[in-house]
């Protein structure tokens, strides 16, 4: 088996943890000696033991059984030691004092915390590092985690739901469901799959949302973000499910700028958007929007509803490019992506 090979194991059984290990990405780590597996380690949920630590611990387990030092063992990590402590301690610290003699990484952590300094601490300790197996992969893997780094802000995906005539709603607000049964689940896999879910006051009011991702398996549930200066909490009669289950940020500010200069205080690379056609639009406009989702019913609502856009072909004027469009029971559900980047 070579260093190829194990890379690609260590890259699969890492997503394996996709939904738990958010924000942070997934990574994958594996002691090797000659051709033999001896340990493997994987980050497996938000602020728990990162993946070499876990490998090191499994390994060590086998010392004295199946190898005499860890200095005969090689490690495969998919992306760069840390070498700061934050929630855990440093995991390039942590390999140099197990003894671990050679490391071979996928790809550079694109944090600045990090980046390139892990390997500093590695091979100042006369530690032997190659790196770049498969690093696309691994960017690929932690899509959102490498864009908000490379970009300073983090991905946004903005998903609406939209009759036929590209309506939202009705002027009275009358409830409508507009998709079907299986696009919602389809929505809860997306939820699922985001760090952040952000709304307003109107859809809060409106709708009376619970916003969190109703899956079958695990996951750390996204935080949910709501943008508005005006509404007021403690003059609210009702109370709302939007604040139960999982943090809630209430950012009093309706300046996009500023709540994205707020949100990157925190650990959030990705924040799905679900609003009405008002703060949608906003988001289009300001240009921060990187993928949009539309998930269009066969239905149509007519003249007494609230249309999404404001002129015809809004999509296209806005910058985005269709980049894949699939059925998903009796809706149609298009992928859009800003200048069509991929």
């Amino acid at each position: 088996m070579n260093y190829e090979d194990l890379m690609l194991r260590a890259i699969t059984e890492a997503g394996r943890n996709k939904y738990t290990a958010k924000p942070n990405p997934v990574v994958g780590a594996i002691l090797v000696k000659s051709d033999e597996i001896i340990a493997e380690g994987y980050h497996k949920e938000f602020g728990k033991n990162h993946a070499e630590i876990n490998a090191i611990y499994q390994a060590k387990k086998l010392l004295n059984i199946k190898f005499n030092s860890f200095s005969e063992l090689t490690l495969i990590c998919t992306l760069e030691p840390c070498s700061h402590i934050g929630k855990t301690g440093s995991c390039a610290e942590a390999i140099v004092k197990s003894g671990i003699k050679k490391v071979i990484i996928g790809s550079i952590d694109p944090n600045p915390k990090v980046s390139g300094k892990g390997v500093d601490i590695l091979k100042k300790n006369n530690i032997e590092v190659e790196i770049g197996i498969h690093q696309d992969l691994v960017a690929k893997q932690n899509k959102f985690f490498f864009y908000r780094h490379k970009n300073n802000k983090p991905y946004i995906t903005l998903k609406i739901a939209s009759s036929l005539d590209w309506k939202s709603h009705f002027k009275s607000h009358e409830r409508v469901y507009i998709t079907c049964e299986e696009s919602n689940y389809d929505v809860q896999k997306l939820r699922a799959e985001n760090d952040a879910i952000l709304t307003g006051k109107n859809t809060l009011l409106n709708d009376n949302p619970r916003m969190n991702a109703r899956v079958n398996f695990q996951l750390n549930q996204p935080e949910k973000i709501l943008l508005s200066k005006s509404y007021n909490q403690n003059l609210d009669k009702l109370e709302r499910p939007f604040f139960k289950g999982s943090k809630t940020t209430h950012i009093k500010n309706n300046d996009l700028e500023s709540a994205l200069s707020k949100i990157l205080q925190s650990d959030i690379c990705s924040i799905l958007v679900e609003a009405g056609p008002k703060l949608a639009n906003a988001f289009l406009e300001s240009g921060y929007v990187d993928e949009l989702l539309v998930y269009k019913s066969p239905k149509k609502l007519g003249e007494t509803a609230v249309s999404w856009f404001r002129q015809d072909n809004a999509i296209e004027k806005y910058g985005f490019k269709l980049e894949s469009s699939c059925k998903i029971g009796c809706d149609i559900k298009d992928t859009y992506l800003k200048n069509g980047k991929k």
